[in-house]
């Protein structure tokens, strides 16, 4: 791997420095990455939460259950605080949308999976983990944000969706790539053997 590395926009000047940063990370901190993790996987659940509530509300008729969004959206809040901190730009919505995408392709993942489509699960389930890294490293301070800007809420649709999850898969499958060097240091950062 050379020691520059263009990532849309962005450069890594050195990976080893980006490998050595986790490493010292995990070495001051580790049961808390290890609760951060497990926290993250309940901020996923609570995303989903949200969504069931809307579309029960929307399918039974009932605004009851749209109540009830409101009461797991601040839990849901208060928890992300503990992980995304001081967010600049669209770090917040950035960060939750990342999860909630991850959890979704999990989700798909474990129903082609049920269904005995394995390759089709396995797919989702690199997609998923690919999100879930891109998520901690910009929560970890390893990707620079400073590119990052309001994007007008017409200006993506989902085709554009598509693409972006195309290429984080295809970026993974032709050569480790960014994202590929992202999982690889969550999976080194993030031990959830740890207690």
């Amino acid at each position: 791997m050379s020691e520059e590395t263009k990532t849309g926009g962005d450069t890594i000047k050195n990976l080893n420095e980006f490998i050595q940063k986790v490493d010292d990370m995990k070495k001051q901190n580790k049961k808390d990455l290890s609760s951060d993790q497990d926290l993250s996987i309940a901020i996923m659940n609570l995303i989903s939460i949200e969504e069931h509530f809307f579309f029960t509300g929307a399918k039974l008729g009932k605004t009851e259950y749209y109540d009830m969004i409101i009461e797991v959206r601040e839990m849901r809040k208060e928890l992300l605080q503990k992980i995304v901190k001081d967010p600049e730009g669209e770090v917040w919505c950035i960060s939750k949308h990342l999860l909630s995408a991850s959890e979704r392709l999990m989700e798909v993942g474990t129903k082609q999976l049920g269904m005995g489509r394995k390759e089709e699960a396995y797919n989702m389930f690199d997609k998923s983990f690919s999100l879930y890294s891109l998520f901690w490293g910009l929560n970890m301070n390893l990707i620079s944000t400073d590119n990052i800007k309001k994007i007008d809420d017409d200006a993506l649709d989902k085709h554009d969706t598509e693409k972006t999850l195309a290429v984080i898969g295809k970026k993974d499958q032709e050569s480790k790539g960014f994202v590929g060097g992202l999982k690889d240091l969550v999976r080194k950062a993030i031990d959830c053997c740890i207690e």
